[in-house]
């Protein structure tokens, strides 16, 4: 009987971590100072003035698979085609803060 509720709290602590959406880590005021020292020039609103269609814009996050804190933060970090890297300028800390503001962000429209 012991072993049977064990295997069965086991089970719902699997299934609890395993479908719950996760939290984000970043400090999306902190992100908000990061992005505008250093993403607005490019970014200016969700924008991208360097690629018109590549915007922050939840619909193209989605688009390009980037809809993430995670998949922001890889981006922010290495770098792609015209964007640049920037896991020399901004620590580990600085770029989850500013993945999670964009993230944030694009989930409200930018507004």
């Amino acid at each position: 009987m012991k072993r049977l509720i064990s295997v069965l709290f086991a089970a719902i602590a699997i299934f609890t971590l395993a479908f719950s959406s996760p939290a984000l880590a970043g400090d999306a005021a902190s992100g908000a100072k990061i992005f505008s020292a250093n993403c607005a020039s490019c970014h200016a609103g969700g924008k991208n003035l360097v690629q018109a269609n590549k915007t922050l814009q939840k619909d193209a996050l989605e688009k390009y698979g980037m809809y993430s804190v995670e998949a922001i933060a890889t981006q922010v970090t290495n770098g792609k085609n015209a964007m640049p890297a920037f896991k020399g300028r901004l620590n580990a800390t600085q770029i989850e803060d500013v993945a999670t503001y964009v993230y944030e962000k694009a989930t409200k429209g930018w507004s």
